[in-house]
């Protein structure tokens, strides 16, 4: 056996008291050193609910400072990939290139799974166009239509007024990441000589497409996502496309290569949080791991935002009165009751 001496153990005495001062005068964390948490403006609705929610937690769960801030998609993944940003509440995996490289140099994290199985997205058109609606004595319009490939023989149906002998495909704005694929899309299809590719100006308004050309009984086709509050409030058929494939699935995401097609990706919706934040902030990270909402809440939230015309805020607020059951799962007790009392202050 090792003969220990009294001059070891000094200094064993001497590292462990370092060590404890060292601990004691450890670096604040974020929010504790005043800085501001940054958050991403997402302009879809339940992006904006979760971004609401998120902030509500950090702001009166655990004293911190917020500000969310506007920004083009690349402009903001950029930001939060070098630190200008912390906090982006809702992103949807497998989209970017630029969270991507984030991930595999480490300066980006991605936390909790925010709806349980992740997204579901596709090409849609109202559920009468296929089956009628007798209680609005409409009759079906396309019996047979089922799938994508289909829709070459339907052009005449979803009529492009400002282009005679085209159709119509609503896609997403300019600029979104489902915009590029459903571009890539159009082309794997061969869809392109037969639709107008369709891009509206903002969410809003391939919401108030939707839901014009619905409410009229009018035939529309186009892309959609859920959780969406649209979803909830209507009645869609998504058409049958090719089956997901990773190959054709990476051509899909690349705007310079030859598509094939493929389903979409199942994108799972996680906190990405930028690396420095995600070190100083151990509490907030055990937050967003445990930051989860069905589905059907989900939608039933955001449908409340879109038909009351509410802001996220204010839905956020109310989800956070409602819904104790839910909430208090993700945080520990202490930060539950400072919650409770700032929601009431």
């Amino acid at each position: 056996m090792k003969r220990i001496t009294r001059s070891s153990v000094h200094l064993a005495a001497a590292l462990a008291l370092a060590g404890a001062a060292t601990s004691s005068f450890a670096a604040p964390g974020w929010c504790e050193s005043g800085k501001t948490v940054k958050l991403a403006q997402i302009t879809w609705e339940s992006g904006a609910l979760m971004t609401e929610m998120v902030r509500t937690v950090l702001e009166k769960g655990y004293g911190c400072k917020t500000e969310v801030v506007p920004g083009a998609t690349a402009a903001t993944e950029t930001a939060l990939s070098s630190n200008d940003l912390q906090v982006w509440a809702e992103h949807w995996t497998g989209r970017s290139p630029i969270v991507a490289r984030a991930l595999k140099d480490g300066n980006v994290k991605l936390v909790g799974e925010l709806i349980p199985g992740g997204d579901k997205e596709g090409w849609y058109v109202p559920d009468y166009v296929i089956n009628g609606d007798p209680k609005r004595g409409i009759k079906p319009l396309a019996p047979q239509l089922r799938s994508v490939s289909q829709l070459g023989q339907y052009k005449a149906l979803f009529a492009d007024d400002e282009e005679p002998g085209k159709g119509r495909f609503y896609n997403c704005p300019a600029g979104w990441d489902c915009e590029r694929f459903n571009n890539q899309l159009l082309k794997a299809y061969k869809l392109g000589d037969d639709y107008t590719n369709f891009r509206p100006g903002t969410g809003g308004a391939l919401d108030a497409a939707i839901a014009s050309a619905y409410e009229r009984g009018k035939p529309i086709l186009f892309y959609y996502w859920q959780p969406a509050g649209l979803m909830a409030k209507y009645h869609f058929v998504q058409l049958q496309g090719a089956p997901y494939s990773d190959a054709c699935w990476n051509t899909i995401t690349d705007p310079k290569g030859t598509p094939c097609a493929s389903a979409f990706k199942v994108s799972h919706l996680k906190i990405a949080v930028s690396t420095p934040f995600y070190d100083s902030e151990p509490g907030a990270v055990a937050f967003f791991e445990k930051v989860s909402l069905p589905l059907s809440l989900d939608e039933q939230l955001v449908q409340q935002m879109h038909d009351k015309k509410l802001d996220a805020s204010t839905v956020a607020h109310s989800f956070f009165e409602q819904h104790p059951e839910i909430w208090k799962q993700w945080v520990t007790p202490d930060v539950a009751a400072r919650v409770q009392a700032g929601l009431r202050s």
